[in-house]
């Protein structure tokens, strides 16, 4: 099984500490593995010793964001399955992109700070795959099938005008565009009531939001597990 440098490595964790504070002061534009390996007081051969070249290390650093997500979205739906809901669940992958820098920065295609890593393969895969639409793509079939989500709109149209209010939300939440004349206090219960407005009345039948947070549950497991294999070693 894979398993990430930093657990089995002090060095590697601060070269990652070092790599993701740099990132965040300048950006990724112009940074050498040699300050990395400066700011992490380790020689510039160690972070060869983990990641093959700087990019392996950076993508690795913005995995590692996405894990976290995976990881804090897991754990609250162990917590209250009720979290599964569309209501709840929306809200919560808009507040989780606003408090990850670098799943934010590949969001909103951020070029300041990821420079040709914003388009770089492997950072287009983990938001292809992992990022807050591609996971709401994953959810809405279980959302139809459990009466969380109408039933009587093609799945595709339904998906699509999803994720494209989702995204809205998004950029807007990280952003921060201030929306002409319009204050909002909470916008998470905006968001929830949104998604209502657009999936229908949420009228699950018993065992159905349980059912639906051990759905959500195994795939972020799986979706966990991907990640790792592509991250690790």
């Amino acid at each position: 099984m894979a398993v990430l440098a930093e657990q089995e490595s002090g060095s590697a964790a601060r070269i990652l500490g070092a790599a993701r504070e740099l990132v965040l002061k300048r950006g990724v534009k112009g940074l050498t593995v040699a300050e990395i390996a400066d700011r992490a007081h380790v020689a510039k051969g160690t972070i060869y010793l983990h990641w093959s070249t700087r990019e392996d290390l950076l993508v690795g650093l913005f995995g590692r964001d996405f894990m976290a997500s995976l990881d804090e979205s897991a754990a609250r739906l162990a917590a209250d399955p009720e979290v599964a809901r569309p209501s709840r669940l929306v809200p919560m992958m808009v507040q989780s992109t606003v408090e990850h820098p670098f799943i934010r920065a590949l969001q909103t295609e951020d070029d300041d700070l990821l420079g040709v890593l914003t388009q770089h393969p492997r950072s287009a895969k983990l938001l292809e795959t992992l990022g807050p639409a591609a996971m709401v793509g994953v959810a809405l079939p279980v959302w139809r099938r459990h009466r969380l989500a109408r039933t009587d709109w093609e799945f595709d149209e339904q998906a699509y005008a999803l994720q494209a209010l989702l995204v809205g939300f998004l950029n807007t939440a990280v952003e921060r565009r201030t929306l002409a004349i319009i204050s909002v206090r909470e916008p998470s219960r905006v968001i929830a009531a949104a998604v209502t407005a657009l999936l229908g009345p949420e009228e699950p039948g018993p065992g159905d939001v349980r059912a639906t947070a051990d759905a959500a549950l195994a795939e972020l497991a799986i979706k966990r597990a991907a990640l790792l294999e592509s991250i690790g070693k």
